[in-house]
């Protein structure tokens, strides 16, 4: 039986992952790897780590070299191969070995897209002097670590607040760097909520790291040998011998197109449940692949290491046996990032995704532990939970704070993937020892609070309609419940000062019939001092949810003016 070849252009997570399933399931598949990359298989989502020092030698981000795909596996890598074209009715592609400048023609029998994607440059003036890099490759890594370490580098600028611009900031900073990071857009930390994003820049501000949003670079200057030496903005010029621009990636989509390759609505290569493009035989995974939403069922595209791994698997078990027998389901947009001491995940859909996608959505923000209160590295996270009304099914979760994000975003992610409504989610049997949990885990206590919500034993305010609310009557009585002390510290404007504890014995000289809005630090005070005035006949009470940590707007410190 005559041997059949897969072509697999592009290397990484998807590429590799693609190729190595296909000969396992299919030894007998002549499997070849072209990339014009000097590596075929690295850490990607560690190059802002080796900057850092966290890795000391280049050899810990290469996670395996050409030699070993083809000692331990059969595979063939060709290193500084360019495909430059796709030939799907010949079933050939045209390579150029860029450091032969010779091109030459392979025929395939099965073809794997693995093309990746590409930084963003912004069009910006100065944006081509010496010491601008973005940060895709090995080789773009080294660069910017030489730089460093060359002692040339005092300060740098960041474009960028997405997770890549914020890692590398921080490893810049523990570089002995002086770091700015430039966002445009108001917050860092796309794919987050205002509040959730505002909530980590706030508890990261004395760590070194100067975070400037709302504005953009309109310009970069240099030096008489061409070395970046400072940057615009709008209204100031910040000094940098060093720039990042991370501003974004795009799909490589240009062989796909040229080929007649379909490209979907998110500008990455469409293709079926099985990874299979427009044309038969051809396949597309990792970051040049679109995806589909678990829960709206619409393509998307969120380029992650682990969407590439697991894309690559699926083609290559549908190429090895030849035929369509594992899908990939689709991705919910799961996310995580640790910025200094502060992490924050998330998963699914926010409020106004929920609306676009036609649910009913209602959430919660609920403030917890991450373990036992007396555990020694016991720390606080934050949750904002997004149900829909109507099925009371989990829609989505964000989780912000310095404790632990990743075990409750993955509890989230599982409900969510298995279709579990909050009511499935308040009685998991989670494992618990103090070391690891509190005896009801933060994911229990979200579901407990959510449902309380959907069954109206409370009546809660976001901070947007609570801002709205002072907008419109600047008189709505505010009663913050905390201490004095926690009170002279940060409070809302206009706000009275009654800690819990003094709350029965001051009610009787409240209004019963006047709306109060009760305020803490996270909320649970707020919800006792409701039930409380609740009991006591008080008919108009709301609590800020979330309380002042998820507060963005103005406050004051100090004693309030009598």
């Amino acid at each position: 039986m005559e041997k059949k070849r897969l072509i697999v252009i592009g290397g990484v997570a998807a590429g590799t992952k693609a190729a190595s399933k296909a000969k396992r399931e299919n030894p007998s598949l002549e499997v070849f790897i072209f990339t014009r990359e000097g590596d075929v298989s690295y850490a990607g989502c560690g190059l802002p780590y080796y900057i850092g020092g966290m890795m000391k030698e280049r050899r810990e981000l290469v996670v395996r070299a050409p030699h070993e795909f083809k000692l331990e596996q059969g595979i063939q890598i060709f290193v500084n191969h360019e495909v430059t074209q796709i030939l799907p009715a010949e079933k050939k592609v045209l390579v150029t070995d860029s450091k032969k400048n010779q091109g030459k023609e392979y025929a395939y029998d099965y073809l794997v897209l693995a093309t990746g994607a590409s930084p963003i440059v912004p069009p910006i003036p100065g944006v081509d002097l010496d010491n601008i890099f973005t940060l895709r490759t090995v080789l773009d890594a080294e660069n910017i670590r030489k730089l460093v370490e060359g002692g040339t580098v005092k300060e740098a600028l960041v474009v960028g607040g997405g997770f890549i611009g914020l890692e590398t900031a921080e490893n810049l900073v523990r570089q002995g760097v002086k770091t700015t990071l430039v966002e445009m857009a108001p917050t860092i930390m796309p794919g987050f909520d205002q509040e959730m994003a505002l909530f980590v820049t706030r508890n990261i501000a004395q760590c070194g790291l100067k975070i400037k949003t709302g504005t953009k670079v309109v310009g970069f200057a240099g030096n008489e040998e061409g070395k970046v030496q400072s940057v615009s903005l709008p209204d100031e010029e910040i000094p940098a011998q060093l720039v990042v621009l991370a501003t974004g990636i795009k799909p490589n989509v240009e062989l796909a197109r040229e080929a007649g390759i379909k490209i979907g609505p998110t500008g990455a290569i469409a293709v079926d449940p099985f990874q299979e493009t427009s044309i038969p035989g051809i396949f597309a995974v990792g970051d040049c692949a679109e995806n589909y939403h678990l829960l709206t069922g619409k393509p998307v595209w969120y380029p992650m290491g682990s969407t590439a791994n697991k894309t690559g698997r699926i083609a290559g078990i549908n190429i090895a046996l030849d035929k369509k027998v594992e899908k990939f389901p689709g991705v919910l947009g799961t996310a995580i990032v640790k910025v200094f001491h502060m992490n924050g995940a998330r998963t699914g859909l926010t409020v106004e995704e929920a609306k676009k996608a036609g649910f009913e959505p209602e959430m919660v923000w609920v403030p917890t532990h991450d373990k036992s209160h007396f555990y020694e590295d016991c720390a606080d996270i934050i949750t904002k939970l997004v149900v829909d009304k109507k099925t009371r099914k989990i829609l989505g979760a964000q989780i912000v704070g310095d404790g632990v994000v990743d075990k409750p975003i993955d509890i989230y992610v599982t409900a969510i993937s298995l279709g579990a409504t909050v009511d499935d989610l308040s009685n998991l049997d989670l494992a618990y020892a103090p070391p690891f949990s509190m005896a009801m885990a933060n994911t229990l206590v979200a579901s407990h609070v959510m449902a309380n919500k959907l069954a109206g034993k409370f009546s809660g305010l976001t901070y947007q309609e609570l801002a709205d609310k002072l907008k419109e009557n600047p008189d709505t009585y505010l009663l913050d419940v905390r201490i004095e002390d926690e009170f002279k510290t940060v409070h809302l404007p206009g706000s009275d000062n009654i800690p819990l504890s003094y709350v029965r014995m001051e009610a009787e000289e409240m209004d019963p019939d006047q709306e109060i809005v009760v305020v803490c630090k996270l909320g649970k005070r707020a919800y006792l001092t409701y039930k409380i005035l609740q009991e006591l006949g008080f008919n108009n009470v709301k609590i800020l949810e979330g309380g002042l940590e998820v507060y963005p707007y103005e406050k004051e410190t100090g004693e309030k003016e009598s």
